[in-house]
């Protein structure tokens, strides 16, 4: 089938377009340019179109042909985002009317129960699936509450207060009951309703198997997370209002997406039914307790954290990574997901250019460590590793097993090397004792002129709660010597190597 998929630059869009991909789907791909797209990995896969929502004349080439619409686009963080997904939705609507569309698929948010006042958040979802609905083109709805997965700007909000805050005075809303769905459940609903019998046209509820409160979401991320327990206070008079304000100052998710959200928080948001599973079977319990054979699991609350945080692997996830996080790559992060999300990481980069041939610099990178040490004020270093001996680390004692030759694996120092391309990169990953986790990245490059070489040193650093934001307060006055004359004596000394290598050898 054709697929469309609008919202392409979005989290959910984004991740979607190679899993159609990958079902055997033709995809195309509506944006407001094109260029925003250029650097996702499957951009040769598929087809592109300019195009807004907003104008309905730049849609009939987007909409020609194409099977299934997914609608996966809102203006959420924008002061007049109802209005702006209401003419969105109607466009989208006679678009995909006018081109003889099979199917519209729109994944909204959860109802909120009979007799409360929705947000406007919820009601500019409710509005958005009635228009859809009612479009003469038979549509699903997935209405999903908040979403696991690293990225997904709820999972942020929930990442970041629990991170930064051991002790939290929260509002009475973290007592409502919230149903949470992996984000790979989702897509794998999103692909699998693509195939429904057109006479389908109606909303599902999609949720996980967990039903958890707020306060327990976010408890139980700690313990996955490895951080302490957190005490939670709530306290009745802290208004949505006033909420909102309390996460944009605790967490880099912006007021204009927090305010909505929060909102939306007031209301309790468990599935009503699970009408999906007629269509997309998914396991459960038979009567002995097995599991059937038939069906996909839905992932749990704490198998979906996990996932996000790349303490499993999984190569069908979709969630953030970075190089040197230690996390699946088939789960790399989209240039187009926001900057704020993918929770707290510190980086110190170092780049120098190096008069001397990349194999020189490949020389005295591969030697660093042990015998050889830190090219950079040893003191220090001695000191940090009798500090990691004291509470119990392996501190500088392991040495290196060759004097001039690195292994993936092996133990150098207080660090693992992770990865090793010849002549490239040496990745290295901490085991010292740190409240959070580390990595030391260097690479050798060609230079711009023939003979010359450039250096690229990385340290990162992953937080784990306020402990390891503090750890890395304290020692950022350190990494501003010992990282700088690391690098600088890194260069020095392969260009020292190039002299030498370079001189004629005399003859008797």
């Amino acid at each position: 089938m054709r697929c469309l998929v609008t919202g392409a630059t979005g989290y959910i869009g984004g991740r979607l377009a190679p899993r159609l991909l990958e079902a055997g789907h033709t995809v195309r791909c509506l944006s407001r340019s094109a260029g925003r797209l250029r650097d996702v990995p499957w951009y040769d896969q598929v087809e592109v179109v300019e195009g807004d929502l907003s104008d309905p004349t730049t849609l009939p080439a987007a909409f020609a042909g194409v099977d299934v619409a997914y609608f996966l686009m809102h203006s959420l963080g924008q002061p007049d985002f109802e209005q702006l997904d209401r003419a969105a939705a109607r466009n989208f609507a006679l678009a995909a009317k006018s081109a003889g569309v099979q199917r519209i698929v729109y994944l909204g948010g959860p109802e909120p129960p009979a007799g409360e006042k929705p947000s406007a958040h919820l009601r500019s979802r409710a509005e958005v699936a009635r228009i859809l609905l009612g479009s003469e083109v038979p549509t699903v709805v997935l209405r999903a509450a908040v979403i696991i997965g690293s990225g997904s700007a709820s999972f942020e909000m929930l990442r970041y207060l629990t991170e930064r805050l051991p002790v939290m005075v929260t509002p009475r809303w973290v007592k409502n009951r919230i149903q949470p769905i992996a984000v790979r459940d989702v897509l794998h609903y999103l692909v699998a309703v693509a195939d429904l019998p057109p006479e389908v046209n109606r909303g599902f509820d999609v949720g996980g198997p967990d039903v958890l409160t707020y306060e327990e979401m976010m408890r139980r991320y700690a313990i996955v997370a490895g951080l302490r327990r957190r005490m939670i206070l709530p306290l009745r008079p802290l208004s949505p209002w006033l909420s909102a304000h309390w996460v944009g100052a605790v967490t880099p998710v912006p007021n204009s997406i927090a305010r909505p959200l929060v909102a939306s928080l007031i209301h309790e948001a468990v599935a009503h039914e699970h009408d999906i599973a007629q269509y997309v079977p998914d396991t459960e319990p038979d009567r002995d307790g097995k599991q059937q054979e038939t069906g996909f699991t839905l992932l749990g609350f704490d198998e979906a954290v996990r996932l996000a945080l790349g303490k499993i692997r999984d190569a069908n996830v979709e969630t953030r990574w970075s190089n040197a996080s230690g996390r699946d790559a088939a789960a790399e992060p989209l240039p187009s997901d926001p900057a704020w999300s993918g929770g707290s990481n510190y980086l110190d980069e170092r780049r120098h250019e190096v008069n001397a041939p990349v194999e020189a610099l490949w020389r005295v990178i591969e030697g660093v460590g042990g015998e050889n040490g830190w090219y950079s004020f040893p003191l220090a270093w001695s000191v940090r590793g009798w500090m990691d001996r004291l509470v119990g680390g392996v501190g500088l004692r392991r040495g290196r097993r060759d004097r001039s030759h690195l292994l993936v694996g092996e133990a150098l120092d207080w660090w693992r090397v992770e990865e090793i391309e010849p002549g490239k990169l040496l990745r290295l990953r901490a085991e010292m004792r740190v409240p959070g986790r580390a990595w030391l990245e260097m690479r050798a490059e060609p230079g711009a002129e023939p003979g010359t070489s450039v250096y690229r040193q990385r340290a990162v650093f992953l937080p784990r709660g306020l402990a390891g934001h503090a750890y890395w307060a304290s020692v950022l006055p350190f990494h501003g010597v010992v990282f700088s004359g690391m690098a600088r004596n890194i260069a020095k000394g392969a260009e020292e190597l190039g002299r030498r290598t370079a001189q004629p050898v005399a003859h008797s």
